[in-house]
């Protein structure tokens, strides 16, 4: 029988791309992984019962984030708190097809929305709450994006979504770096732009309608380059810097910073 796993590793969006990539390293590292979203992974649910690794995936939709964010606060209350280490990496998000917001429905733009920044707030804090009494060494990691710090035509939800990802991590931090300095237990929290990844967002922003988004030609450059980076390199990446003894120091971070 296996050893039980000492870490715990929560990721939204980990049926395909990048979550899926953080989801099996985490696994292989011998993490109890938790995935959350709206469909499940066949391929990491083979690798994990072939290896006999802990997963356990939730189908939720994060577009309407409330209810799993309340299950999830309820699950984390049911769990032992003797964990080494516990980590809730908040990867989902969507893209909306490239072009002005004038230019798609509202029930779209809302859900964008939700997914990329209400399911983040929601998630964290019920994560902060369950968990705050814990031993373990806490982290939130939110994965952002250099659009969320400079804007960019077509793209005006997802750069709202990861703008305030960004600030509402800064804020969370000063949050729990007051908690530290009262002698309470204090979570660390990082938003990380993860680069340029080879993944289906890639395809739809090169295949955007240029009239709709004047930045098509640099996103196809990207792919004609070889600038992208697989989804595997950059979980790699990513779970290098969640391991990094100066996690948490620089809220907003870059997975290319030295």
């Amino acid at each position: 029988m296996s050893p039980s796993p000492q870490t715990l590793t929560i990721i939204t969006g980990s049926s395909r791309g990048l979550g899926e990539a953080l989801a099996r390293q985490s696994l292989e590292a011998g993490h109890l992984v938790v995935g959350i979203a709206r469909g499940r992974s066949d391929s990491l649910e083979r690798f994990a019962h072939e290896r006999g690794l802990p997963l356990q995936q939730w189908q939720a939709d994060l577009s309407n984030p409330l209810q799993i964010a309340q299950h999830l606060g309820e699950w984390l209350r049911t769990q032992p708190s003797d964990w080494s280490a516990a980590t809730l990496i908040n990867n989902a998000g969507v893209v909306t097809p490239p072009g002005p917001v004038d230019g798609e429905s509202l029930p779209v733009l809302s859900a964008a929305l939700r997914v990329g920044l209400e399911a983040t707030l929601l998630l964290s804090a019920a994560f902060l709450d369950a968990t705050r009494d814990w031993s373990a060494d806490r982290k939130l990691l939110n994965i952002s994006s250099g659009l969320g710090r400079r804007a960019m035509a077509g793209s005006a939800v997802y750069c709202a979504a990861k703008a305030g990802m960004d600030n509402l991590s800064r804020a969370m931090a000063l949050d729990e770096a007051h908690k530290a300095a009262k002698g309470e237990r204090a979570a660390r929290v990082v938003s990380l732009a993860p680069g340029i990844i080879d993944t289906d967002m890639q395809v739809q922003l090169r295949s955007g309608d240029h009239s709709k988004f004047p930045d098509r030609d640099r996103f196809a450059a990207f792919k004609e380059e070889g600038q992208l980076v697989s989804a595997e390199d950059t979980a790699a990446r990513v779970l290098k810097f969640l391991a990094r003894n100066d996690f948490g120091q620089n809220v907003l971070a870059d997975v290319r910073d030295a």
